[in-house]
């Protein structure tokens, strides 16, 4: 009687704390996560800390001319959905923003019936053309061909179809119809999932705020991807006479120039500075350090694609023919046009949102609202390879150096 009574005790404590677990487990991601540190917002703040009235936000302020965006193929059905129903649940709920589906082929209606389904919103579906998604013409195909399939060991470098893609992203996706009738526009992709609600309307408060492109995670690109796109862009740099923005060291790895200073201080009393030569990827001075805002998430002005400067510099890089000879990615090349025509102040760091891709995830934890991160994903911040702390150092530092 009394080992039944024990057992039952227990099982009746392990369900207590099951339920305690499940109605409070993303609570506990505060206890085993390091929080993240503060930063210095006089440049750039979260649009929020906690959670706004959402209904209040919602039915308060006037929808700006926005849309979500989606390149995605018949085959990713089951990933659009993931994404759509999670964004749905977290944001588009309260502000019913629509969607524009494009693919280089006709959707499915089984594709069409299946997303209208997810959402309230409108829902549009565009074919990409010829003159939108293949390579130009005036390139010979040939070389094309023959320059992708010599890229052998280098990440989808192989795949013309991921080229065409970068291609369309970097340089394209602005000038589709469908596009071109938005002001603003939000990038999602297939299998992406948001773990924080947003109580709060990110379009209406990038233009309060004069913001022009936002992101919520920035990494280091690998570096045989890009083996000469920081050169063309410099050389596009000089020859029109960009002016260097506030923002553009953001992409520039100082580390040899701080060594070269450290050397000088302890050489001052010398007569000659014995120093280390230049490394062989500086140009004109300047190292890019790989950094790039991870595109797959993306919320930015149209204008700014649209822009002169901006096109001018997609036409440098397309005489260049990385798209094709290298497997430049639309994430840095997004980003080096960031640093390149904006400011600081116009760059917006999400960094009160949760969101995942694939094996990496940001957690808004106490910025953010209503947060359940999974606690088998690290947080992308403090990790090797993120560009946080170069974004830090830009903006004004950590608040607790």
């Amino acid at each position: 009687m009394e080992v039944r009574k024990k057992n039952i005790f227990f099982l009746i404590f392990f369900l207590i704390c099951g339920i305690l677990w499940f109605h409070n487990w993303h609570r506990l991601y505060r206890v085993f996560v390091k929080k993240l540190r503060p930063l210095n917002e006089t440049f750039d703040a979260p649009f929020a800390v906690g959670c706004k009235n959402v209904a209040y936000e919602a039915n308060t302020y006037p929808r700006m001319n926005a849309t979500f965006m989606v390149l995605t193929r018949n085959s990713d059905l089951d990933g659009v959905l993931s994404s759509m129903k999670s964004i749905e649940k977290r944001f588009n709920q309260h502000f019913n923003y629509p969607y524009v589906f494009l693919n280089d082929e006709s959707f499915t209606d089984e594709f069409k019936e299946a997303v209208q389904k997810v959402t309230q919103s409108k829902v549009q579906f565009g074919i990409l053309g010829q003159e939108l998604w293949d390579f130009p013409s005036t390139v010979d195909q040939d070389f094309i061909d023959e320059a992708i399939a010599e890229q052998v060991g280098i990440v989808y470098a192989n795949m013309p179809s991921y080229h065409k893609m970068c291609r369309f992203f970097s340089k394209q996706f602005y000038k589709h119809p469908l596009i071109q009738q938005y002001e603003w526009y939000w990038r999602l992709e297939p299998d992406v999932s948001f773990s924080c609600d947003i109580s709060y309307d990110p379009f209406y408060y990038m233009q309060k705020y004069n913001k022009v492109y936002g992101f919520v995670i920035a990494i280091k690109e690998l570096a045989e991807t890009v083996p000469n796109l920081f050169r063309y862009t410099i050389a596009h740099k000089k020859a029109v006479n960009l002016e260097t923005t506030d923002f553009w060291r953001f992409f520039l790895n100082d580390d040899y120039d701080k060594h070269i200073q450290t050397l000088k201080e302890k050489q001052k009393y010398d007569q000659v500075f014995v120093l280390p030569e230049p490394p062989l990827e500086q140009i004109d001075g300047e190292i890019y350090n790989l950094c790039h805002f991870w595109s797959n998430f993306e919320i930015a002005r149209l204008d700014f694609y649209r822009s002169k400067e901006y096109n001018d510099y997609m036409n440098a890089l397309e005489e260049a023919g990385g798209f094709w000879t290298e497997r430049w990615g639309d994430a840095p090349v997004h980003s080096l046009a960031v640093g390149l025509l904006l400011n600081r102040s116009q760059v917006h760091y999400f960094r009160d949102l949760g969101y995942q891709h694939s094996t990496i995830q940001h957690c808004a934890q106490d910025l953010g609202c209503n947060c359940d991160c999974p606690l088998t994903v690290p947080e992308i911040e403090p990790r090797l390879g993120s560009c946080i702390n170069r974004w830090a150092e830009v903006m004004g530092g950590y608040l607790d150096e």
